[in-house]
């Protein structure tokens, strides 16, 4: 019996867009300055379900004071770059996790933009492809920084946020909204400042980092007062006026060009590195098109974990993955 605007995770919009009750926003959209990152947030199957509120992504977040103490000068661009500057933070010795990463089975899903980078396509003409090459060499590489103890085992997104809160991690990686909770909790009053977002560590030079896409969008339920919905979820999504204010209580950025262009926003460094760094290069987990996608990211999870704690080398588990999330979708 639902009607009118839905605000959504943007996990979730395929998996509601299956049911046939949402109004394709198309006409709705056409017109409006929408990035166009973010205006990609709100499409499946070929239509725009939903209009973009906000939108940013999973992306790393350092601490410049510890990489400074390191001899860590400049952000790391490369997978090599990135672990040699986790060798030298591991260097300084004091507790400190040189990167939080998630090894905890409920976050794991983070290995997806890794796998990318490392050149698996994941899904391919409807079908799970790891266990490939890509998927391998990003998992013995993971396994290689476990093992190093590069990353810390039992870690997910709550923990990482304590770590660097507490300045006992270099990196960690959070949604752009995450940046509040460490903040208010940490002891570092000047931690705000120390806090820089990167674009994350590409395989080799040239090649275009990858993140999973993070954000909500507002979609319509087709019927009684679908028009009025729609007028709504554009005022919402577009009004300069709104989206700056909403910016300045939340921290989340706008979505249109034009309020990414503000002054007020151009102004928040944070934000704007975050944006420019991780936003405009984040894209829809390739598990969400499935409605059944949060079992398969589970399976994944599970899969990678068992690698981790030793239990199945990466080639095994992942093509325990494939086969598990395949049947799944049948």
């Amino acid at each position: 019996q639902l009607t009118g605007a839905v605000q959504l995770d943007v996990a979730w919009l395929a998996t509601l867009a299956a049911t046939g009750k949402l109004l394709d926003l198309k006409t709705v959209a056409t017109g409006a300055d929408y990035a166009p990152a973010a205006l990609a947030l709100g499409q499946s199957g070929g239509k725009q379900y939903g209009l973009p509120w906000t939108f940013a992504g999973i992306g790393l977040i350092s601490n410049t004071e510890l990489l400074t103490k390191a001899g860590v000068t400049s952000p790391p661009k490369t997978v090599a770059e990135f672990e040699a500057a986790l060798t030298a933070v591991k260097g300084l010795g004091g507790g400190i996790v040189p990167w939080a990463g998630m090894t905890k089975v409920d976050q794991l899903k983070d290995i997806i933009p890794w796998m990318w980078e490392f050149g698996s396509p994941i899904v391919q003409d409807n079908k799970v492809v790891i266990g490939d090459d890509g998927s391998v060499e990003a998992l013995t590489w993971y396994k290689k920084l476990y093992d190093q103890k590069l990353i810390a085992p039992d870690v997910n997104r709550v923990d990482a946020r304590a770590l660097m809160s507490q300045g006992k991690t270099a990196f960690y990686e959070d949604a752009i909204g995450g940046k509040a909770t460490v903040t208010k909790s940490s002891p570092d009053k000047d931690l705000a400042a120390k806090m820089v977002p990167i674009a994350r560590p590409v395989k080799a030079d040239g090649d275009k980092p990858r993140h999973l896409a993070w954000g909500q969008v507002i979609a319509v339920v087709n019927g009684a007062g679908a028009a009025a919905a729609a007028n709504y979820a554009k005022t919402v999504t577009t009004d300069k006026a709104y989206n700056i204010e909403w910016f300045s209580k939340t921290g989340l950025p706008p979505t249109t060009t034009s309020g990414l262009a503000d002054t007020v926003v151009k102004n928040d460094k944070f934000a704007n590195d975050f944006t420019e760094r991780i936003g405009a290069n984040s894209s829809a987990s390739p598990f969400w098109v499935y409605p059944q996608f949060s079992q398969m990211e589970k399976v994944l999870a599970e899969e990678v974990q068992s690698i981790l704690i030793g239990k199945k080398n990466p080639k095994e588990a992942l093509t325990s993955a494939r086969d598990r999330m395949n049947a799944l979708i049948k």
